[in-house]
């Protein structure tokens, strides 16, 4: 009797350690704890599509640590919330990757609000938070898009602050739909919209249309709501007014509406056709679950009209046919603005409801069959759309080459396909020594390719060329005893400043798209840019964008720079009477 009692005491530690590990949060912390340290080294990615997106980031982290601020001293397509994340992180861990680094930096915000929603979801059942948790880990961990948008496979260092709005608006969705504790819930509808909010704006648009649909179904109380509205507005108010930074961010992003006036119904109708692998079987749930909960809905509709209230109404639009269509066209709107997301990953915590609910709502097993079927149909693309990807990257890069160096720091961390290296070489000495073929091609409004900014060789041969040009400005400050310290790259990325551990001119617009990005140059980027030590030409080739980019900076280079051949693939424009040690204006 007593050999029992002490086994069985014995036992409970054990047991309650057991448990503790198998936990969903120590899931979470585990995943944290493996990403940090996979970001203490420098793990090459396979070059991919758009690549040099990610550049962005350390332009941006650069222009911070001079103390600029995003949408004050420089105009920015985005939110600055990823930015700063990414520069944060990037000071703790100098040697990550800075894809790795500007895909995972918004796990700073995820995963405390992911944490806390399964800490309120885990009380009720373990099984139900690892099934929300584990598909929010693998779209956080796993850096890529649901579309495909070039046909080999490589790393997608593109659309990544769309992938965070996604996970964002999971976490959102899941808190909604699973969390019964007002205050969890109040935490994460306020943490989540503040984040879309400064992530990306069209996600908080489609970030508050799943709000209203909480709201007008009942599971977000008014009370709760107008908490979380309130603790919003305080925390823009403080910022606006410690910094005047959302004010400048409204007005950048009105500046990009005027930029990008295209007709919303064409994008509407784009989103839709590039998911149609998923929104067809969720459209065809969604009616599904209108005819069948359709004699329920009519009841709930009458009584509303009888006896009318507030719970009367919420049970009228709690039906799962209103979240999910509301969901839909939440999503559609978000998508209608993106190139490269991980699009729609926020309906699963819907359908898993819906699938949950559906096997306890004794419809009979033909209705269950089906509507079990279409969620997994409508689920699952997204997982293994961005499995196969991963796979299909990483395996296939087991006999890629890394590129060779001297200048790019962990920028150089990149592997490509022999044939890919030599691709690039052979393309980089048509540029240099056929210039004038590229040349008819830009006179004509065409670029080399149609997904010239997306084929491999392209970007690798960039990375080749801003390497050559590091050394040749080095050489050039070395030969006449001066150094540049602001410095101008006029092209869609602008690395330069990092690199050299040197400046960007302030008022410049980050991510250079001269058709979709900038407005045009007010007085204070016109003297900016006027002020730069050094402004970057490329070349090779030369492009209908690259001349659109500098037609409009041109006005303020003409003057006061003399343009030089500094490489075979980069013109500069260096600023006239500049002296040994002179630090521009702008800087």
């Amino acid at each position: 009797m007593h050999a029992s009692t002490d086994l069985d005491a014995a036992a409970k530690p054990a047991n309650t350690i057991l448990v503790a590990v198998c936990s969903p949060l120590a899931a979470l912390a585990l995943a944290l704890i493996l990403l940090s340290l996979l970001l203490t080294v420098t793990i090459p990615q396979p070059i991919g599509p758009m690549f040099w997106d990610h550049y962005l980031y350390l332009d941006a982290a650069n222009r911070l640590g001079d103390g600029q601020i995003p949408s004050i001293d420089f105009f920015a397509p985005v939110g600055a919330l990823g930015y700063y994340l990414f520069a944060a992180l990037q000071s703790v861990f100098p040697s990550g990757h800075p894809l790795l680094l500007a895909s995972w930096c918004l796990l700073v915000v995820t995963g405390p609000l992911i944490g806390l929603v399964t800490f309120d979801l885990q009380k009720r059942s373990r099984t139900l938070a690892h099934a929300i948790l584990l598909p929010f880990l693998l779209f956080s961990i796993l850096p890529f898009n649901t579309g495909d948008f070039y046909p080999y496979p490589g790393s997608d260092g593109f659309g990544i602050y769309n992938r965070q709005v996604c996970q964002l608006l999971y976490a959102l969705a899941a808190a909604l739909i699973y969390v019964r504790s007002p205050r969890i819930l109040i935490a994460v509808a306020a943490g989540a919209m503040i984040a879309l909010f400064f992530v990306k704006v069209t996600g908080a648009v489609a970030g508050i249309i799943l709000c209203l649909t909480a709201f007008a179904a009942g599971r977000l109380s008014l009370r709760s709501a107008v908490a979380a509205a309130l603790i919003f507005f305080g925390v823009l108010a403080v910022i606006e007014l410690s910094l005047g930074a959302v004010s400048a961010y409204v007005g950048d992003i009105l500046a990009l509406l005027d930029v990008n006036d295209g007709i919303l119904l064409t994008r509407l109708l784009q989103a839709a056709s590039l998911n149609a692998g998923l929104l067809l079987p969720a459209g065809v749930l969604c009616l599904t679950l209108f005819f069948a909960d359709q004699p329920a809905f009519v009841s709930l509709l009458e009584d509303a009209c009888r006896r009318p209230s507030i719970a009367a109404l919420g049970r009228v639009f709690d039906q799962d046919f209103f979240w999910l269509g509301t969901f839909v066209v939440a999503g559609i709107l978000f998508e209608s603005q993106n190139t490269g997301s991980q699009a729609f990953i926020f309906l699963y915590p819907l359908l898993l409801r819906i699938a949950l609910d559906y096997a306890t709502k004794g419809k009979g097993k033909r209705l269950t069959i089906a509507v079990w079927l279409l969620a997994i149909a409508a689920a699952l693309p997204p997982m293994t759309v961005v499995i196969q990807k991963s796979a299909r990257a990483w395996i296939g890069a087991a006999n890629n080459i890394r590129i060779e160096s001297r200048n790019l720091k962990t920028m150089a961390a990149v592997n490509v396909r022999p044939t890919v290296a030599a691709r690039a070489e052979r393309m980089r000495d048509t540029y240099i020594t056929d210039p004038g073929t590229f040349e008819a091609l830009a006179d004509q409004g065409e670029l080399p390719s149609f997904l010239f900014y997306s084929d491999f060789d392209f970007q690798t041969g960039w990375l080749t060329n801003v390497d050559n040009a590091i050394d040749a400005l080095r050489a050039y400050e070395d030969a006449n005893g001066v150094r540049f310290d602001t410095i101008f790259n006029i092209d869609f990325a602008n690395p330069f400043p990092w690199l050299m551990d040197r400046h960007a001119p302030r008022r410049v617009a980050i991510g250079a798209d001269p058709f979709r990005a900038i407005p045009p140059p007010d007085a204070n980027v016109r003297a900016a840019v006027a002020a730069v030590d050094i402004a970057l030409v490329p070349t090779c080739p030369t492009t209908n964008v690259n001349r659109t980019l500098l037609a409009l900076y041109l006005p303020s280079l003409e003057i006061g720079h003399t343009r030089i051949k500094l490489t075979p693939c980069y013109d500069a424009f260096v600023r006239n009477g500049l002296r040994p040690g002179e630090t521009a204006a702008g800087s």
